[in-house]
């Protein structure tokens, strides 16, 4: 009996087509999830590569307006500056004019601005004159330019160290009037005819005492700067006597220079704030620095325009601009909108208020210009309508210089090769 073996029976041609149908369902699946992820990334990728882009630009755009605006305040100066030259007296004109040149001179580092001022327009043989702010400026060029020169050239502080301590002799440094203070003169030695005053521009000796105690180290200059400004056991400062507060000092009225107690507002004690905040680190000299800055530069108070910010009322403007400017550097995060300020009052000025100045405001000849800056004219101030004089010169070259200063000090930050000096630090 033969055996009947069973064999396995082949898969059915339909079960063998749903089996590839289901293979195939499954691969198309999984390619297509692929697909999907492949896209979302893509498109996230591109979409962040644009944001990533955009804040590039942005960013790029930013930094490319201040180096356009610096390197036309740097152009602008230096053609202030040629005039400035033309008309040098080495007085308290020439001294201005070295403080803006030296803030030029830290802003570009061109040698060929250090050579003029240590050899052809030597400070050492400025004259003092007569009223003691005139010798403040002497001191502060010298003090500015050892500074940025790179602290080497002792004999800039040792000419100013002299200037200064002669003027205390004197007794121009006095607490006669029952709080001390800087005068015109010595209390006892005022010529006939002439006015013993204070006022903020005779007390920027404090900021020279702060520059020369960095310099020397020597505390005397320390305790005067202190001195000015908190008084003593016996005196009072300044301070106490006529801060009101909220940026408001408050004192005898008069003609600018001639009188009032605190002309600009009281603007000066912005740079006398920040000196003393570099030099002591303690905040509430800043505070005071920043609130007047803050109210001065608010056109509601009416000191200046509502559109340029210039000054309505009165001349000395590359001094208040500075004074200003020394608020913004110790507080640049509470004093935003200063930059922009100043941008716009050197434009009104440089453009001659937009082409409609009734005044010369500057002359294009020649780059001259005017000392008062209200394009209507009619300041108060010390021969407010000179165009082109040392002493209007010299206030513009002052003004443009240390606002290029400033600009390149935020260009130095933004590519992190920012250095610290007296200036910026006093200690």
């Amino acid at each position: 009996m033969s055996r009947q073996h069973k064999r396995k029976r082949s898969p059915s041609p339909k079960n063998n087509i749903e089996s590839h149908s289901h293979r195939r369902r499954a691969v198309l699946g999984v390619l297509g999830f692929l697909a999907l992820a492949v896209l979302v990334y893509v498109v996230l990728k591109v979409q962040l590569s644009g944001m990533d882009q955009t804040t590039t630009s942005q960013a790029s755009a930013a930094g490319s307006k201040v180096e356009v605006l610096f390197q036309n305040t740097v152009k602008r100066t230096y053609a202030i500056d040629k005039s400035f030259r033309r008309v040098y007296s080495a007085g308290w004109e020439g001294a201005n004019g070295a403080i803006g040149v030296a803030h030029l001179f830290a802003a570009t580092g061109d040698q060929g601005l250090l050579y003029s001022f240590t050899n052809t327009y030597r400070m050492q043989d400025m004259f003092n004159g007569t009223w003691v702010d005139d010798r403040a400026w002497i001191c502060l060029a010298e003090m500015y330019w050892w500074d940025f020169a790179g602290r080497q050239n002792a004999g800039w502080v040792d000419d100013a160290k002299q200037r200064y301590l002669q003027a205390k002799k004197e007794g121009r440094l006095s607490n006669h009037e029952g709080f001390w203070s800087w005068y015109n003169w010595p209390p006892n030695a005022v010529p006939p005819g002439e006015k013993l005053i204070t006022n903020s521009n005779m007390n920027q000796m404090a900021t020279a005492a702060c520059m020369l105690y960095a310099a020397t180290g020597e505390t005397q200059f320390y305790d005067d700067a202190l001195r000015i400004w908190d008084g003593d056991t016996r005196y009072p400062g300044v301070e106490r006597m006529f801060y009101k507060g909220n940026g408001r000092w408050e004192g005898k009225s008069g003609l600018a220079a001639f009188g009032e107690q605190f002309p600009w507002q009281g603007a000066g004690y912005c740079s006398i704030g920040a000196a003393l905040y570099r030099m002591t680190g303690d905040k509430k000299y800043k505070d005071v620095a920043v609130a007047i800055a803050k109210r001065v530069m608010d056109p509601a108070n009416g000191w200046v325009d509502g559109q340029d910010y210039y000054q309505v009322r009165m001349d000395g403007n590359g001094a208040f601009v500075h004074y200003i400017l020394d608020a913004y550097m110790i507080a640049p995060e509470e004093l935003p909108d200063i930059p922009m300020k100043i941008e716009k009052m050197l434009e009104h000025v440089w453009s001659n208020h937009h082409g409609s100045a009734a005044v010369t405001l500057r002359r294009t000849e020649d780059d001259g210009i005017r000392n008062g800056w209200n394009p209507n004219g009619g300041e108060d101030g010390y021969g407010v309508n000179e165009v082109g004089t040392v002493h209007a010169q010299s206030q513009a070259v002052r003004a443009f210089g240390v606002f290029a200063y400033v600009l390149g000090q935020q260009l130095k930050k933004e590519k992190g090769t920012s250095r610290t000096t007296a200036a910026d630090s006093l200690e």
